[in-house]
């Protein structure tokens, strides 16, 4: 029977799970509203794209700062600044007047997302009992699939019916429900570590650590240099039209939200054979996709794959970086989302590269084998002895699970 505290423990993940998906969404709005940005405020196509770079960039930068310089405070604390942060960067982009104004939203936005990713993405084991928490960490991760899922029909259909500056509206009006459940429903959650840059430094010295950053950054490289040319692959290649590119990136997103999901179970008892056999699987996927372009039921059946094994690697890829510090789980994943968000950027650009150069199908065969070099370095590596997960002294229990432990 579920206590009255595991069931606020579970409110408690849940308004951290609904801000991870507004910051997400908020995040890829612009790829379904670039168009009507760039025609409003008389910006090239390729200027209006600026937004999702500036916003990448500079959440790399502010998860390790962020980490840093909120060390001390109460972790309830900073998630509801960078939930007001969120909010305001929504606004001020619904209501800027000009592009410039609206990249310095976007930056606010990246400090929003990458402070977010190293503190919130974590919290799970403040908020509900240890057996629970990978499964409660699969809630919170689920927001970017879902996210994923929402961002980009959603822009595009409010481009359609009205200003692309009712998006923004609608992504702040959504950060505003999030921040209430966080004000009615977070704990406080007090710091246990003071966490330093030379902390993060030291994080690199740690196998177990370098080994994960390593895994993840030829994981995303070759998720972003294959998913940022899906819709060209599917004009182009297999030759479908816009209505059906739009139902192969949903379907893609709803099979990685059920990955997402199924790999808390499967997480929970193997780690390393979770990410290993995911990765493996996805560069199978995606090395296949040239090869059927010929079928579209086989382009589909490949889609639903290469999306279910893509909705368990994030939450892999965070539960081993989270045993990576010995200190905790912050300062390895300050480093995790300054890696994550580095790679998409180097796996769009090196992408973008190969297309230009090779073709479609050679851009897709190189994301294949990075993924599979990804895969080599984590089961080579990761298995041996020295990168066992390290004695981390654990946090003291507060908020329901301390409540729960009294009663």
């Amino acid at each position: 029977m579920t206590s009255p505290a595991d069931r606020r423990g579970w409110l408690s993940v849940l308004s951290v799970a609904l801000g991870s998906f507004v910051l997400v969404l908020s995040e890829f709005l612009p790829i379904g509203l670039l168009p009507a940005i760039a025609d409003d405020l008389h910006v090239g196509i390729g200027t209006a794209g600026l937004m999702v770079v500036f916003t990448g960039l500079t959440g790399a930068v502010a998860a390790p700062v962020v980490t840093v310089a909120t060390s001390r405070l109460d972790r309830r604390t900073v998630l509801l600044g960078l939930t007001v942060l969120l909010v305001v960067a929504d606004a001020l982009a619904a209501l800027a007047p000009t592009f410039w104004v609206l990249l310095v939203a976007r930056m606010l936005l990246g400090v929003g997302i990458g402070g977010f990713w190293a503190i919130g993405a974590g919290i799970a084991g403040r908020l509900v009992p240890p057996a629970s928490v990978i499964r409660a960490t699969s809630l919170i991760t689920a927001g970017v699939s879902v996210a994923t899922v929402v961002s980009l029909p959603l822009g595009a259909f409010v481009s359609s019916l009205a200003s692309w500056r009712l998006a923004f509206v609608i992504g702040g009006a959504l950060g505003i429900v999030a921040l209430v459940l966080q004000l009615a429903m977070l704990p406080r959650i007090p710091s246990v570590q003071r966490v330093r840059f030379a902390t993060l430094g030291g994080l690199l010295r740690v196998q177990r650590a370098r080994v994960g950053l390593i895994a993840t950054a030829f994981l995303f490289v070759a998720q972003f240099a294959a998913y940022t040319y899906v819709a060209p692959y599917l004009q182009e290649s297999v030759r479908v039209g816009p209505d059906t590119v739009t139902l192969a990136l949903l379907v893609f997103g709803v099979a990685g939200i059920a990955g997402n999901f199924v790999s808390g179970v499967t997480l929970s008892r193997n780690v390393i054979g979770t990410i290993g056999v995911s990765k493996i699987v996805l560069a199978a996927a995606v090395v296949l996709l040239p090869l059927a372009a010929h079928s579209v039921v086989g382009v589909f059946v490949l889609l639903v794959v290469w999306g279910f094994v893509w909705g368990a690697l994030p939450l892999g890829t965070q539960t081993w970086m989270s045993t990576a510090s010995p200190g905790g789980s912050e300062s390895g994943l300050a480093l995790f989302v300054t890696t994550i968000q580095l790679a998409i950027a180097a796996g769009s650009v090196v992408g973008g590269v190969a297309v230009t150069g090779f073709g479609l199908a050679a851009d897709f065969w190189f994301a294949g084998a990075v993924a599979v070099i990804g895969a080599v370095v984590l089961l080579s590596l990761g298995s041996r002895r020295s990168s066992a997960v390290p004695e981390v002294a654990p946090a003291p229990a507060t908020g329901p699970v301390a409540t729960a432990a009294a009663d």
